[in-house]
């Protein structure tokens, strides 16, 4: 399994942990079917009245799709099937609130599951960026997610930036990707105290708040992500080409990405 799910039936707070450190957290195929068999069940179980969602070790939540998995594509022009679609709580109808708990690195598909949090606590240490352009993809369903949270500019920095550029936690708090930035290692134990003050609510209360938050912008980022598939086929570079550039990432004299 590469999900741990510990529930603490007196808090009411699940604790679900990404588990493939080696990976850098990366979701392969089977971790997407899992986390979207995690969100349906824990839409039944009356004991978890809310989730706190972070990664395995220190270097990082989630990097987003794990390079080495194959995705069959339909032989069509007009769709594109992306396995992280299902991946985050929303998109699996549960609207138990999430907390997402950052240390290390946040990139790429790791936005499916940030974006559908109903807030960040993130590690001094924590980075976040979009590394798309930078390997010949468009950045879409990512773009989307996080236009959801930060301001435009951040949103469009960000994702034009790709690998060049990160944006560390203290920025991230700045522009409201973030709620609350603690010393390393103490992300987990800060989204437990606000998840445990949430679940200590009325559940059916909580619940409906969380819906009438995400009511206020699922118009806008519904038709937004529509685009996506298009846009997707349209601009991204063949799938050899993209691997080409991934395998030349770092090469001596480009030096480390700037962290703002």
């Amino acid at each position: 399994m590469a999900l741990r799910v510990e529930r603490d039936k007196e808090s009411g707070v699940a604790l679900v942990t990404l588990d493939r450190p080696a990976k850098l957290n990366a979701i392969d195929l089977e971790t997407a079917g899992e986390l979207a068999a995690l969100w349906g069940a824990l839409r039944y179980d009356e004991s978890v009245r809310a989730v706190v969602l972070t990664g395995s070790g220190t270097r990082a939540f989630c990097t987003g799709i794990d390079r080495g998995v194959t995705v069959p594509q339909p032989p069509s022009p007009y769709a594109v099937d992306d396995p992280l679609l299902r991946i985050g709580p929303k998109a699996n109808d549960l609207w138990k609130p999430v907390v997402a708990a950052v240390e290390g690195m946040a990139c790429g598909g790791a936005f499916y599951l940030l974006g559908e949090a109903e807030f960040v606590v993130a590690s001094r240490e924590a980075t976040f960026f979009d590394p798309h352009t930078a390997y010949g993809m468009v950045s879409a369903y990512e773009a989307v997610a996080m236009a959801q949270r930060m301001p435009f500019g951040e949103v469009a920095r960000m994702s034009l930036m790709g690998t060049a550029e990160r944006v560390g936690a203290e920025r991230a708090y700045a522009v409201g990707l973030v709620s609350e930035v603690t010393e390393p290692g103490g992300a987990v134990a800060a989204a437990l105290r606000a998840a445990t003050v949430i679940a200590g609510y009325p559940t059916e209360a909580v619940q409906g708040t969380v819906r009438a938050v995400w009511s206020a912008k699922e118009a806008a980022r519904t038709q937004a992500m529509a685009h996506a598939p298009a846009l997707i086929a349209l601009g991204n570079l063949p799938p050899d080409r993209q691997a080409e550039l991934f395998e030349g990432r770092g090469r001596a004299g480009d030096g480390p990405p700037r962290v703002r």
